[in-house]
């Protein structure tokens, strides 16, 4: 039998995915590092923006809040969701992801098991147009390095 090797990944690796909103990375994946059980990426939420509704037909969702003001609609019901809660969303729930707060929010999330195939892991409910972000005046934006 072979053994499996540890492998580690790094954000910046990944690219990101903003097809349903948000910047998601599926950082420990089947592709990425052979796993077999499940996949666990983060989240990256602009104030503003969403992560629209879907569900996942063979997958629980286990989801941790790192940073930020989120709130997740259940099946519709709204809950606040802060930094340093985790959430465990049961497979064929559909929900969604916003930020409600001023900051950005950052979620990771791990779901499990697999499903058959990647094509049918992921069910979307809705459409998602990029969220509209307004121009800070020109004294308040801030250079990163």
């Amino acid at each position: 039998m072979i053994k499996p090797l540890p492998k580690i990944v790094d954000l910046s690796e990944v690219e990101p995915n903003t097809r349903r909103g948000g910047d998601l990375r599926a950082m420990l994946t089947p592709a990425t590092v052979g796993s077999t059980s499940g996949f666990m990426g983060v989240a990256i939420v602009q104030p503003g923006d969403r992560i629209a509704e879907h569900y996942h037909p063979y997958s629980e969702e286990f989801v941790y809040v790192v940073c930020g003001q989120l709130e997740v609609d259940l099946d519709g019901d709204p809950y606040p969701l802060q930094p340093e809660q985790g959430l465990m969303i049961p497979a064929h729930m559909r929900h969604r992801f916003r930020n409600v707060g001023n900051v950005e929010a950052r979620l990771v999330f791990h779901l499990g098991p697999l499903a058959p195939r990647p094509s049918l892991g992921h069910v979307d409910t809705e459409e998602t147009e990029p969220a509209a972000v307004a121009a800070e005046p020109a004294d308040r934006v801030q250079v990163r390095s």
